[in-house]
């Protein structure tokens, strides 16, 4: 039996703990209430991946806030092993992480200092549902009547993570019908309302090859720089084959984490894996009568290419946790900016794999190779983003600003054109449009240096002062919102190419969780 104390910290808790379907905002009401009976820096809820090795984060909170997680914390063979036993006790205090290899997992993952942890193991008819983990600085923090107190609290938190699991699979549910809708509306359309800008010009050459393969099964390989409009030349090849009528489904190769490729890729059954609260069909099986289109093909890890060659030999699926194969009727296009014969020869991609994608390869020329094509880019883009940005009308360019963005050589081609008329119309509202007071635009190379000799080290230098101006404005910081790499309108990973090329330095960072 509780006492009264007791009995008021479990409903004061209980309130915060499951005022809402999101669980981070719980978490935190819960975090603001605890912190005024023990040391508290943060609390982290998790879930136990054994088919995965991995410790997969939820939620966190600690003095500025709330936040969802999804972070996997690899975990040693020793780690694992100790969270497979079912001996383990409800509650534990650790007043360090030596000699405990969870921790120490958790500790170098999170980079912490000296920490002391607590952690509830959550368990409700017998069935484990997740982990709790707190930690405060320093040695001997946590004692004894600390973990009695948490030990009450093992069913709001059990419940909590329960609904917020099934919240969060009801949201994906929800989005992949928006999904789905998005697709009707498209095949009620008949083409998508993408624009191929150039195709009677610079791309002429491009959208002959496409319709001369798109009425056939074959499959096609895209090959170009980031932003020079791989995906359009696909959707177009779509639109052009029998298989208009059927979906057209993009894969970004280069953003599903590896752990979560094949659930994505290929779906999952019901009761897969902690967490999988329904069946999901994979991205495969939602192509089916249709066309999947794999960009940045050369991103996937070698695993995954010896599962993506095993499906489009056999063109059948197996769902994670299913035992039974699916057949699946799907288009192939693939698309990388990376040299894949290259990667063939180091072994970083599969020369099977290579053969069975490089059936049609069609090659997407950079902007600065259809400068011809510039000025219509530059009017539809100024069209699409104005009515984007609601401007009464549609500004007119300053005299001479064509003739500027024409001599650029668009490192970051079409989609960094997009990026540059769409902060030009931010920063000139009520006026003619001028690119040369933006700062993400270096000088630009100029007639004359373009009818030198030495044209490669103009261009590599002024691709380098554009770099660094973006790395300037962006404090350093390359991936992820308010990057270079954002700003500059390219992948991650092609800036840090170039990069690396050029011999400009960068660092990681890494936020603390």
């Amino acid at each position: 039996m509780m006492d009264s104390h007791e009995r008021d910290f479990f409903y004061q808790s209980t309130v915060r703990i499951c005022s809402s379907l999101e669980i981070e905002k719980g978490l935190y009401g819960f975090y603001k209430f605890l912190e005024q009976f023990m040391p508290v820096e943060a609390i982290c809820l998790c879930l136990f991946e054994p088919d995965m090795g991995a410790l997969k984060t939820l939620a966190e909170a600690r003095e500025a806030g709330g936040r969802r997680m999804d972070a996997m914390i690899p975990l040693s063979l020793e780690a694992r092993s100790i969270l497979e036993r079912e001996d383990l006790e409800r509650v534990r205090v650790d007043n360090s992480s030596d000699g405990d290899p969870i921790l120490e997992d958790w500790a170098h993952f999170f980079e912490l200092p000296e920490s002391s942890f607590l952690r509830l193991r959550l368990v409700v008819e017998g069935k484990k549902i997740g982990s709790l983990v707190m930690h405060a600085a320093g040695r001997n923090r946590y004692s004894e009547e600390n973990a009695r107190w948490m030990s009450l609290l093992n069913e709001p938190f059990a419940i909590a993570i329960s609904n917020a699991l099934r919240h969060r699979e009801a949201l994906k549910l929800r989005d992949m019908l928006a999904d789905e809708n998005r697709y009707l509306r498209r095949e009620l359309q008949g083409l998508s309302g993408d624009e191929i800008v150039g195709s009677d010009f610079g791309l002429k050459g491009t959208m002959e090859m496409a319709r001369q393969v798109a009425p056939l099964e074959s499959p096609v390989l895209l090959l170009g720089e980031s932003g020079a409009g791989k995906e359009l030349i696909a959707n177009a090849i779509h639109q052009l084959s029998t298989r208009r009528d059927g979906p057209f489904i993009v894969v970004n190769c280069g953003a599903i984490p590896e752990t979560l490729l094949d659930s994505e890729l290929f779906g999952h059954e019901k009761g897969a894996f902690t967490g999988a609260m329904a069946q999901k069909k994979g991205r495969f099986e939602r192509a089916n009568r249709g066309t999947i289109f794999l960009d940045e093909i050369g991103e996937l890890p070698l695993q995954a290419q010896v599962r993506m060659l095993r499906v489009l030999q056999n063109m059948k699926i197996e769902r994670v946790g299913g035992t039974e194969p699916i057949p699946v009727d799907i288009r192939v296009i693939a698309a990388t900016h990376r040299d894949l014969e290259k990667m063939m020869l180091e072994n970083r991609f599969r020369e099977d794999l290579w053969f069975r994608l490089n059936v049609f390869p069609i090659t997407i020329p950079p902007l600065r190779e259809r400068r011809a094509d510039i000025p219509a880019l530059v009017h539809y883009f100024v069209e699409k983003k104005s009515i984007e940005l609601k401007l009464p009308s549609s500004p007119k360019l300053a005299p001479g600003a064509i003739d500027q963005l024409v001599r650029y050589n668009w490192p970051g081609n079409v989609r960094e054109l997009a990026n540059v008329i769409e902060r030009a119309l931010i920063l000139n509202r009520n006026g003619n449009l001028v690119f040369d007071r933006l700062v993400n635009i270096p000088k630009p190379v100029t007639e004359d240096s373009e009818e030198r000799n030495s044209d490669v080290l103009e261009l590599n230098a002024a691709m380098a002062r554009h770099i660094r101006q973006a790395l300037a404005a962006a404090n350093g910081k390359v991936h992820g919102p308010g990057g270079a790499a954002q700003l500059l309108g390219i992948n991650p990973s092609t800036l840090r190419n170039r990069m690396n090329k050029l011999s400009i330095s960068y660092g990681r960072h890494r936020n603390n969780a």
